[in-house]
């Protein structure tokens, strides 16, 4: 049997709130793959996992929206950045005995600010800045977190070659 996107949309939409919806107050042991604070055998999205699957791909298209000068996107796309953040730390409240909201309030939340200003003004010189300041702000927080081996950059190609970044023509 064939599905076609709308399923697939609508599967992966069950699994994500299925991930979000099992999620423990706390990260579970990252050495013990099977510890739950649950006590759920669903699967328990940990940080990490939120990271890759949610947060670099929309860091990703932040840029090559603004690179773009796709003002509607790259706004979109900031948007998308700051909410799911804040949907972790609701999710995920500490990690490592940190609050998650506090992380994200440090090294985060100001440079979402500075991108959405750049992003009001069609600001390129100030909108490369914003995210320059951004990257070295995920990049604090992966030190801070004992982390300092994930380091973000920025993009130096498009990994979406079935998505234009451009501007729609009306």
């Amino acid at each position: 049997m064939r599905y076609g996107p709308r399923a697939a949309a609508v599967g992966f939409g069950i699994l994500a709130a299925t991930a979000v919806g099992g999620m423990a107050a706390t990260e579970p042991n990252a050495s013990d793959p099977t510890s739950r604070t649950t006590g759920s055998s669903a699967y328990v999205a940990v940080t990490s996992d939120l990271m890759n699957a949610i947060i670099q791909p929309r860091h990703t298209k932040l840029w090559l929206a603004g690179k773009s000068q796709n003002w509607v996107f790259a706004d979109y796309e900031r948007h998308n950045i700051g909410g799911a953040l804040a949907r972790m730390a609701a999710a995920i409240p500490s990690y490592k005995g940190t609050s998650n909201a506090d992380l994200i309030a440090t090294f985060a939340t100001p440079y979402l600010a500075d991108l959405d200003t750049a992003i009001k003004h069609k600001n390129e010189t100030a909108f490369i800045e914003a995210y320059h300041a951004l990257t070295v702000g995920c990049n604090e927080c992966h030190q801070a977190t004992g982390h300092a081996m994930v380091v973000i950059k920025v993009p130096d190609s498009n990994p979406f070659p079935d998505q234009d970044f451009t501007v729609p023509t009306p």
